[in-house]
């Protein structure tokens, strides 16, 4: 009978799970875009710098303070990531447009897949740096 009282208790306690978050820093290594393979840029790297809930998004390049470019909320719920950018330093046509990524973590890698408002099909890889 004491056993499945101790069976009980870690089944009870292995249902309070922590929710998902992507908190970290993250770069960018590439991605498909509309079926066609880039790699990430040579001559400067893209960072994603998460929270429980937002990120900013930066242009790393060697010699020059980083640049930030983007900031967004996310949520995520199941294997969906919607992402809401709130602010971009170039001409954006999904600022306050919330984007529905379906993405997977994968030991340190974290994958987005979506189909942009814009009707472009994106797969994107980010590395965890920390």
């Amino acid at each position: 009978m004491k056993k499945y009282y101790v069976l009980l208790a870690v089944l009870i306690l292995c249902s309070f799970t922590i929710p998902p978050t992507l908190k970290g820093t993250w770069k960018f290594v590439g991605g498909t875009y509309n079926g066609k393979k880039e790699g990430a840029p040579m001559e400067y790297s893209l960072q994603r710098k998460y929270d429980a809930a937002h990120y900013d998004a930066f242009v790393i390049e060697k010699g020059y303070k980083p640049q930030k470019f983007e900031t967004g909320n996310y949520i995520l719920a199941g294997d969906t990531c919607v992402d809401t950018e709130t602010f971009c330093s170039q001409p954006s046509k999904i600022t306050n447009i919330p984007i529905h990524y379906f993405y997977t973590l994968k030991n340190d890698t974290l994958t987005l897949k979506a189909i942009l408002p814009t009707g472009m099909q994106v797969e994107e890889y980010w590395k965890r740096l920390k």
